[in-house]
């Protein structure tokens, strides 16, 4: 792993701590090579540090930068980083490209100790400032597949446009059935409908109240063939992408947005969870069937909350005929919701942000996703038919891919149990801790001012979910097993379990089939996700013998589909960094209102209350003094004056500098900082800097003020006092001796 300021690390296969290479080691590398390296040293923290032995592998990684012409050379600066060094280009291998032009670049000599790598310019992406422009370097950076083949294509091509009638044999016919969908404003495909409707658990007197719910799910595996060009190039990618503005699809629009979204007032092919719920919110039975629906209605959130908040406003007028179903939705997810909180799931209220951009992809406004009950009622329905997938695949006895989700691993456990010791919480989390320990803590501290600091600790001590056909069940949810099952249309694990479950009702077995070798950033990510993530499962689950070869196909899967979630992840935040930072490059020297969201040992990150961005204040812009770094406390504190910057600390910054090619933002502590130091210095009983303003509150302390003043309060002003009185006494000695003889 390359690093920006020259040097880099070298990521071990078996999960130990990275190995530090100086900028030298780094001449003959780049970023994302595979390489043998020895530790030769370690540096006064115990870190290793080592040197590159050999090089394994190069891959094929293009390299996307902007074109230059220097000097009479042609260069490529890399966009990334991380690429420590700049390309030669030789004259005739650039192309149509132009100076200044964004372009991919193959490398055709790599690097030596004493020579830059070089290439030629295979793609023109076009201007720096083009809209758009960052997210074709970002499928390029990150190696999101982006084109279909021809055959994928051809194949789609191929597909009917409507559901023909002999698609509907050996189906429930549900078209009578009221379904309908419920997604965001600027959804443009739907994979899930819903509909509820009261029902009696038992019989005669004993008969209690409960409900009928039903989860239908776009039928995909109808359509996308196991090993068919659709299939292949849809594992390849493993999911959708998805970017402010666009999207870059799982599947070909005819399927995501036509054959295998839930549009209203057509026909469709799905797969039903039927459920019948408990008052209590229990899920008393479930069936699994192929079924033809008919969408009734398509639905916002915004529509949907408004409806269940007046049932006798314009919006409930406007859909009379589906009022009630709504009331029945918001019933069942009032009872799943009771049961979540008996299972002492973890429900931690956070805000998500949505970037507003206009036509041609500049920033307009960065607002808040505020979730409401239509956005809770549909997340409830689908915890449901995801958990009873789960149990379907798990009683079925066939292998799957379960969404694993484990409990922070002893290292996070120690940090978690020393922060909520040091924070005076009063509570902490057991050697095996369930989840409810989690939530209780966070019920318990929600009243208090430094409840958002608690809660993000919280929340980073857990892992990542990944997929995984070893069930170690879900900690986040308390799920004992758990799997998606919800959107197949844009996430290929949904997709291999739909083919399982059809594989279980036809009491036949689904063979996962040879698919090709996934491409060089596909293996990198798996390799790093195998390391990290893969281990404590393993550990967990304790298998009594090796892998059969058909679990290992399926752990292979697993970890395919989970290294390229965080590809898709990782693209995504960094188109969405490059926008913050053009947007913020508008604002700079600008003041605003902030609350820290991330201490470390080099500043404070901190994220802005008007736009929702985040920024560094590096800690030699927090004022002159050292600051120490408390990792208990997740703190930075000032020796001098005692001032503290955690989680949750409100600071006022200004925009100082914006580094596009960098993805950073700096800010700067503006006046309010110094008023915190003023009073942190003041609750030491230490003169506060100058020029920091007293409160007139208080007489006497505006009559000692300019004593204050004049006393030095820093450092240098307390060298720059004592020189000055140093010299005024020797000159004072030197004038009552007289004239040295």
């Amino acid at each position: 792993m390359g690093h920006r300021d020259g040097h880099g690390f070298v990521q071990r296969d078996d999960g130990e701590a990275d190995i530090y290479l100086p900028p030298n080691e780094m001449r003959a590398v780049l970023h994302k090579d595979r390489v043998k390296a020895r530790i030769v040293r370690t540096d006064r923290r115990g870190r290793p540090e080592g040197r590159v032995v050999e090089i394994i592998e190069r891959p094929e990684q293009p390299i996307i930068g902007r074109l230059l012409h220097e000097g009479g050379i042609w260069l490529v600066a890399p966009e990334d980083k991380r690429y420590g060094q700049d390309v030669l280009i030789p004259k005739g291998a650039t192309g149509a490209a132009k100076t200044g032009q964004v372009v991919v670049v193959q490398l055709t000599e790599p690097p030596a100790l004493f020579g830059q790598p070089v290439g030629r310019v295979t793609e023109v992406l076009g201007e720096i400032d083009d809209p758009g422009m960052e997210i074709e370097i970002a499928v390029r950076k990150y190696g999101v597949p982006h084109e279909f083949s021809e055959a994928c294509l051809a194949e789609a091509k191929a597909l009917p446009d409507k559901v023909r009638p002999a698609d509907k044999r050996n189906r429930v016919d549900l078209t009578d059935v009221p379904l309908v969908t419920i997604d965001g404003e600027d959804a443009r495909d739907f994979d899930d409908a819903v509909y509820c409707e009261p029902t009696k658990i038992g019989r005669g007197r004993s008969a209690k109240n409960g409900w009928r719910l039903l989860v239908a799910i776009a039928d995909v595996s109808a359509y996308v063939k196991t090993g068919s060009p659709i299939d292949i190039d849809a594992y390849d990618r493993a999911t959708s992408v998805y970017f402010p503005r666009r999207v870059i699809p799982m599947l070909p629009e005819k399927l995501s947005n036509g054959l295998c979204s839930l549009n209203p007032e057509v026909e469709r092919l799905c797969m039903v969870c039927d459920m019948v719920v408990t008052g209590a919110g229990e899920i008393e039975a479930y069936q699994f069937y192929p079924a033809v629906m008919f969408s009734h209605a398509r639905f916002t959130y915004t529509e949907v909350a408004a409806i269940l908040a007046n049932t006798r406003g314009p919006e409930a007028m406007r859909r009379q005929e589906r009022v009630q179903d709504l009331l029945n939705l918001h019933d069942v997810y009032r009872a799943l919701l009771s049961q979540r909180e008996k299972r002492g799931a973890v429900d931690f209220e956070t805000t998500e942000t949505q970037i507003v951009c206009d036509d041609a992809g500049r920033i307009e406004k960065i607002v808040p996703r505020i979730r409401n009950d239509a956005h809770r009622l549909i997340e409830e329905a689908m915890l449901a038919a995801n958990v009873c997938s789960a149990d379907f695949i798990a009683q079925g006895k066939h292998p799957g891919l379960y969404r694993v989700h484990e409990g922070p691993t002893p290292e996070k456990k120690e940090i978690l149990r020393n922060y909520l010791k040091a924070m005076a919480v009063g509570m902490s989390i057991s050697d095996e801790p369930h989840p409810s320990e989690f939530q209780a803590i966070a019920q318990a501290t929600k009243e208090r001012p430094d409840a958002q600091q608690i809660h993000t600790m919280l929340l980073r001590s857990m892992q990542q979910a990944i997929y995984t056909p070893i069930n170690s069940g879900h900690f986040g949810l308390a799920y004992e097993a758990y799997t998606h099952f919800t959107s197949p249309i844009r996430r290929y694990p949904d997709l291999l379990v739909h083919r399982v479950i059809k594989a279980i009702l036809g009491n036949t077995k689904y063979q996962l089939p040879v698919l090709p070798t996934p491409g060089e950033a596909h293996a990198k990510l798996a390799k790093r996700l195998a390391s990290r993530v893969k281990a404590p499962v393993a550990r967990q689950a304790k298998p009594a013998a090796p892998h059969s070869k058909e679990v290992q196909a399926w752990e292979a899967a697993g970890l395919h589909c989970s290294a390229n979630e965080r590809r898709a992840d990782e693209a995504s935040r960094d188109v969405e960094a490059w926008l913050k930072c053009k947007y913020m490059r508008e604002h700079l020297g600008e003041e605003y209102g902030g609350v820290v969201t991330a201490v470390t040992t080099f500043g404070i990150f901190v994220t802005l209350d008007a736009m929702y961005v985040e920024g560094l204040v590096h800690i030699t812009e927090l004022g002159g003094e050292y600051f120490k770094f408390d990792e208990a406390r997740q703190e930075l504190r000032g020796e001098r004056t005692g001032i503290r910057y955690a989680i949750g600390s409100r600071v006022r910054v200004q925009v100082s500098r914006v580094d596009l090619d960098g993805r950073k933002i700096d800010f700067r502590l503006v006046r309010e900082g110094e008023e915190l130091a003023a009073r942190a210095m003041k609750d030491k009983g230490v003169a506060p800097p100058s020029g920091v303003p007293a409160k007139a509150s208080d007489k006497k302390r505006q009559s000692r003020s300019k004593a204050r003043d004049a006393r030095p309060t820093s450092p240098i002003q307390a060298l720059t006092s004592a020189v000055k009185k140093a010299a005024g006494k020797m000159k004072n000695k030197r004038s009552n001796k007289g004239p040295r003889g």
